[in-house]
């Protein structure tokens, strides 16, 4: 499954977060895979896409990150590929 990962910076200060990552990496337990991120000009969020079969393991995940002032909303999603798919049977036809 794929989750957007929202996390929300406390004061828009993300430089905790940014050492842990440059000094411990990213927490990752065996199986949480990190896609890509993106994060907002004015540094107060960042979206990360992160991919697993166990949403446990997003869980694990977070827990690593308690104390920086931090806060996670996941959000599981689908690709639009797989939803077009999905959708696509339920179209009306062209006419």
């Amino acid at each position: 499954m794929l989750f957007m990962v929202i996390e929300t910076f406390r004061d828009a200060d993300m430089i905790p977060v940014y050492e842990r990552v440059r000094d411990a990496g990213r927490g990752l337990p065996e199986g949480l895979v990190y896609v890509d991120s993106w994060v907002e000009p004015n540094f107060a969020r960042c979206f990360q896409l992160m991919e697993c079969d166990d949403a446990s393991l997003i869980q694990q995940w977070v827990l690593h990150w308690r104390g920086l002032g931090v806060s996670f909303e996941i959000v599981p999603v689908v690709p639009s590929r797989d939803t077009r798919a999905v959708v696509e049977p339920h179209l009306a036809a062209k006419g």
